[in-house]
């Protein structure tokens, strides 16, 4: 049966297995959900995954979820496969450490600046009966989306993700100084570096790349990522916010333009 990926394009974790399945050289049926069209919440995906969250590696029959231990449990069915895990035991903790990082910090934190810019006319669309329907379908989403409302979140939340953000970005610019680079953990590209890819890609996406204006070994990685086969496999049109939400897009137009004139 081989492996079927459950997932959605533009979803950070779905970026993340993408990644790893073409990184192991693994073909995989993809199977994409309209999580705005609720398919992450029908019965036949809830019976995979009962917190009806995406991605949800199904292999051999046997569903995966959560995008941090399928990454790991690829790791454990193929480990002589483009390894991804260093195999000193004391390495391999230092990157679990990483990851419990990355996890807690910048991941969550994107979200914040995502939904508002890039999702909140969705949410806005919606009646109040409707927006309160869609929370409370959410097994792990609810408090998210309540705490956001039709509103958007404001601006304390908005700074306190940056702020998040900010200190993702200076960890990161931390390990890559002690490792040397070019990758987090030295000249291996391991799940350090795919975990938090997508943070540091959508960041830039939605014009908030200058948190590493003045950390050129963050620019570096991000451009020595973008050249790997697998990245442009895992980015294919469509994933990233601005190709699918023109009003990203004219902004990202827009402040370029502006960095432009002012450095003229």
């Amino acid at each position: 049966m081989g492996f079927v990926l459950y997932n959605a394009p533009q979803s950070t974790c779905s970026q993340r297995v993408r990644f790893s399945l073409h990184a192991k050289g693994q073909a995989f049926e993809e199977r994409k959900l309209d999580l705005f069209s609720g398919d992450q919440l029908k019965p036949d995906y809830l019976a995979i995954n009962p917190n009806g969250v995406v991605p949800t590696l199904v292999h051999d029959g046997v569903p995966v979820t959560d995008s941090a231990v399928i990454m790991e449990y690829l790791e454990d069915i193929l480990p002589d496969t483009t390894p991804m895990r260093p195999s000193v035991p004391h390495e391999s903790a230092r990157m679990r450490a990483m990851l419990r990082f990355i996890d807690e910090v910048p991941t969550p934190a994107i979200r914040v600046p995502s939904y508002n810019l890039a999702f909140l006319p969705h949410f806005q669309a919606m009646s109040a009966e409707e927006f309160q329907a869609l929370c409370d379908s959410k097994p792990l989403r609810r408090e998210f989306l309540m705490k956001m409302g039709r509103t958007g979140f404001p601006k304390a939340d908005m700074d306190e993700a940056q702020g998040r953000l900010d200190r993702g970005v200076d960890r990161m610019n931390q390990w890559l100084l002690e490792g040397g680079g070019p990758w987090i953990m030295g000249q291996t590209l391991t799940y350090a570096d795919i975990a938090i890819m997508p943070v540091i890609v959508r960041m830039d996406d939605i014009n908030l790349g200058d948190a590493w204006a003045d950390k050129p070994m963050v620019a570096a990685w991000l451009d020595n990522i973008r050249k790997e086969p697998a990245f442009r496999a895992t980015y294919y049109h469509g994933s990233l916010l601005t190709e699918k939400y023109p009003h990203l897009k004219a902004a990202r137009v827009d402040q370029a333009l502006h960095a432009t004139a002012a450095s003229a």
